[in-house]
């Protein structure tokens, strides 16, 4: 039997993201709706593939690590609006929390590119903490 505790949060879903559906031009998905954590995942996310593609140097990921730095602050904006308190579940499989935890997992992988490996292994623990699954999902 598992055992729920009584005192956690409840867990979060947020509203549609308003750029949450994939686009063929992430940047203006940013430009249309610049609060929207998908949009700024999705242009980090692209931007890593190139550079990783490229071979490239840390500097290169700074791009990445902008556009994912970006998405994380929009993401806890838009989570402490909807009652998030810094701790608790945010499901993956709600798809309108994809974004917020992409952007985290984005933000991740731009900081292990350019050396800041206690970013990442405190962006590893937020997303378990968030939700354990979205680890496998997202960063391994």
């Amino acid at each position: 039997m598992e055992m729920k505790d009584m005192l956690a949060p409840a867990p979060i879903l947020l509203p549609e993201d308003p750029a949450g559906a994939a686009s063929s031009d992430e940047l203006a998905d940013a430009v249309a709706a610049p609060s929207s954590p998908a949009a700024w995942a999705r242009l980090a996310e692209a931007e890593l593939a190139r550079v990783r593609a490229d071979e490239a140097l840390p500097t290169a990921y700074i791009t990445a690590y902008a556009y994912a730095r970006t998405g994380y602050h929009r993401s806890l904006d838009r989570l402490r609006a909807n009652g998030w308190k810094g701790w608790g579940p945010v499901p993956f499989s709600h798809p309108a929390n994809q974004g917020v935890l992409r952007s985290w997992a984005a933000l991740a992988h731009a900081a292990q590119a350019i050396g800041e490996q206690e970013e990442y292994d405190r962006l590893r623990q937020m997303l378990s903490d968030a939700d354990p699954e979205s680890v496998a999902a997202l960063l391994d």
